[in-house]
């Protein structure tokens, strides 16, 4: 069971674009608590991109590492409403550059025993965010694209 958090940031919109993400074990008594020191993060800049493909590409990295440290389980929290409503149906994807990150989002929740996404206030989002703001920094200082970091989860 995965605790994830993710953002996406674009300086200008469009602009320069990354994401941020943490994942917590949810066995882990902080869990929940925003500011719970992440067991895996991801920090990537996307270059040129808009505020809302960089939101959605931070979800699907985000799965894809979940996948990967073999969740069954996964609460997204997300500081985005138009992404929580979407993967919920209420609201449609109207944007033909989300409807693919929307679509391969579907597609690997559906490989989850359980999952969830929840709307939560920006500042109950600070990890993910800085981890946003950290890939644009480091790109334009001249370092990696990407950053991830993993550990054992429960």
């Amino acid at each position: 069971h995965l605790v994830i958090r993710t953002d996406g940031a674009a300086r200008g919109n469009p602009g320069p674009a990354s994401l941020g993400a943490a994942l917590i074990d949810g066995s882990r008594s902080d869990a929940l608590d925003p500011a719970a020191p992440p067991d895996a993060t991801i920090s990537e800049a996307l270059g040129h991109q808009t505020n809302n493909v960089a939101e959605w590409t931070g979800v699907v990295e985000a799965l894809r590492l979940a996948q990967r440290l073999g969740a069954e389980k996964v609460d997204l929290f997300l500081d985005s409403k138009l992404i929580v409503e979407q993967l919920h149906g209420r609201w449609r994807v109207k944007d033909a550059k989300l409807q693919p990150l929307h679509a391969e989002s579907k597609a690997m929740l559906g490989g989850f025993k359980r999952w969830s996404a929840t709307h939560v206030p920006r500042a109950q989002n600070a990890t993910a965010d800085r981890l946003a703001n950290e890939a644009l920094d480091r790109v334009a200082a001249g370092g990696p694209m990407r950053v991830a970091r993993a550990r054992r989860c429960g």
